[in-house]
């Protein structure tokens, strides 16, 4: 009879709380709407749009391209330059 119990530790993070809740849920809401009207408007987004939700869900690729905006927020506030959809989505 063994008198210590030998329990399995495994040094993994647990899965599925890595980045869960990380942000401001309100400006994420706004770049996810700006994203629905990109996709909507803009052919480049929708060409982008529709080659990621080919590959995964449409929750997915919407959210990409809501990133995608995101990213060129920031970018154009930070060198003052304008929206440029060709440079954002060129593959």
């Amino acid at each position: 009879m063994r008198l210590i119990v030998v329990a399995l530790k495994v040094r993994k993070p647990a899965m599925g709380v890595g980045n869960a809740k990380s942000g401001n849920k309100y400006l994420s809401w706004a770049f996810s709407e700006a994203a629905h009207f990109a996709v909507r408007y803009e052919p480049l987004a929708k060409r982008f749009y529709e080659r990621k939700q080919r590959r995964t869900n449409g929750i997915v690729a919407i959210r990409s391209v809501a990133h995608k905006l995101a990213r060129a927020a920031y970018y154009m506030l930070r060198d003052q330059t304008r929206f440029d959809a060709t440079r954002l989505f060129a593959s």
